[in-house]
């Protein structure tokens, strides 16, 4: 079951105008939200992470919060899914093909569910590959827009080269991966750049900053560069679907010892106790 413009319907017979300015332009942005066992993940900063969205391209607020939240809790209801991927999506709506913002549109909302499929924990054993590509996005990759012919062509190029990730560098730093979040180690110390308009502010990022702050790991949070990156001691890539997974291998050579390493392990450890909790909680809390 998917939510279109009001209605719950099964997919199959959802319609979208072919003049929805999301598949004209890609003018749009989205969410994806994992559910565990019926409990919506961070659910709050996800919806507070799309309204920021929707406030930087200028669309106007179809739902609130409260409203966003009912909607995202009765979709993980309706299917059937213990643990599900929540596809949120909001586009400026259905005009005459024009660049400039069309004047009183309604916008169009979609909300679809998946089965939420996490890394085996083979994966989680022994990491994966990933490449470097020159990240050449436009300038705004913290807002979370649909338009994102750029982003699929940078994982193509991974999976081009029979790897997982690609992890992105501009000007001699790095930025992020093609839809992850990127920390490494170096004697003992996790670093990842900061927030800015070149990297999505990750909600997975954020627990991940958050529990090593917490659990009083050695944490820098700055400028990483090219040269820091391929000296690492450790690699992982962060994301809603991907948790955290260590990347073993960048451009065929073996990241510090070729294996996660052991503040991979730690952090695995402390996220997963973290899921539990959320798990625990009431389902409507």
């Amino acid at each position: 079951m998917i939510y279109l413009n009001g209605e719950w319907m099964p997919i199959e017979q959802a319609r979208i105008p072919v003049l929805d300015r999301g598949f004209i332009f890609g003018d749009g942005v989205y969410e994806v939200i994992p559910s565990y066992s019926g409990h919506p993940f961070r659910l709050r900063e996800h919806l507070v992470r799309l309204q920021s969205s929707l406030d930087a391209v200028r669309i106007a607020h179809p739902c609130g919060l409260d409203q966003w939240e009912q909607l995202v809790r009765e979709i993980v209801a309706r299917n059937p899914w213990d643990d599900q991927g929540v596809y949120l999506q909001v586009t400026r709506g259905v005009a005459p093909r024009d660049h400039a913002f069309p004047k009183g549109v309604k916008p169009t909302v979609f909300m679809m569910s998946n089965p939420l499929v996490t890394p085996a924990q083979s994966l989680r054993e022994q990491g994966v590959a990933a490449v470097t590509v020159a990240d050449n996005r436009w300038l705004r990759c913290d807002i979370k827009s649909v338009s994102l012919l750029a982003n699929c062509l940078l994982r193509q190029a991974a999976v081009d080269a029979g790897a997982v990730e690609s992890v992105l560098l501009r000007d001699g730093f790095l930025t992020e991966g093609s839809a992850s979040n990127i920390f490494l180690v170096k004697n003992g110390v996790i670093i990842t750049p900061p927030k800015s308009n070149f990297i999505l502010p990750g909600i997975t990022y954020d627990v991940v900053i958050e529990l090593a702050r917490a659990n009083r790991l050695p944490l820098d949070v700055r400028q990483v560069s090219e040269a820091e990156l391929r000296a690492a001691d450790e690699l992982w890539l962060t994301s809603s679907t991907k948790e955290v997974l260590s990347i073993s291998t960048l451009d065929g050579k073996p990241v510090g010892s070729g294996k996660p390493g052991p503040l991979a392990a730690r952090m695995n450890q402390l996220y997963q106790d973290y899921k539990r909790t959320v798990m625990r909680a009431p389902a409507n809390a």
